[in-house]
């Protein structure tokens, strides 16, 4: 009769959500291996036999927050009915996310950007693709716009939708020095006020 094998004393899932909130909080370098135990509630043995390394953590952790935690934000730019609604909802969903009181504030792949060093440069580089393809993704929509005649055709839309991009990062440091969602929301409305200079197409 075959032996089984030890069942995890762990829901998996649940620790990956609570290491994915140190990761957020502190930054991967700043994250020891101590905060990551005790927030996971498992010992290091089992962490390692879990995920690999820290390194492997943090990408798992990572992953979780674009598509659990950071997923309402593309959401509501997804189900915009236009070019001018998807950025509105981008920056004012952005506002609600980077504020709620029952997780960290900000972005987690902004603010967890590590400083380039040889130990973590693999990691830093993949930080760095997944923010230009949040440009990218939002470019995508803006082409839309050009579709139904809302942007000129002659508009840069890469450059635009790094504007917005650069000012939802933006929001993720304002929000975690403390501002509160009001005033997220008023830098929102303060970039949606350049969306037609920036749309039209005049030099």
């Amino acid at each position: 009769m075959a032996v089984r094998g030890r069942p995890r004393a762990f829901d998996r899932d649940e620790a990956l959500a609570r290491a994915m909130e140190v990761f957020w909080d502190k930054g991967f370098e700043a994250a020891s291996m101590n905060d990551l135990i005790a927030a996971m509630g498992i010992g290091s043995p089992s962490l390692y036999a879990a995920f690999g390394s820290k390194e492997a953590l943090f990408r798992e952790a990572v992953e979780r927050y674009v598509t659990v935690d950071g997923a309402d934000i593309w959401a509501a730019v997804m189900s915009a009915d236009t070019a001018y609604g998807a950025v509105e909802a981008f920056l004012m969903t952005t506002a609600r996310a980077f504020t709620r009181r029952d997780k960290p504030r900000g972005c987690l792949v902004t603010l967890s950007g590590l400083h380039a060093n040889e130990a973590n440069e693999a990691l830093r580089a993949e930080l760095v693709a997944r923010r230009a393809q949040n440009t990218q993704d939002l470019a995508l929509q803006l082409a839309r716009g050009v579709e139904s005649g809302e942007i000129a055709p002659t508009v840069d839309l890469e450059a635009v939708a790094r504007f917005f991009v650069t000012v939802q990062q933006g929001m993720s440091i304002q929000a975690r020095d403390g501002a509160k969602r009001a005033a997220l929301e008023k830098i929102a409305r303060s970039a949606l006020a350049a969306w037609t200079p920036l749309t039209a197409g005049l030099d």
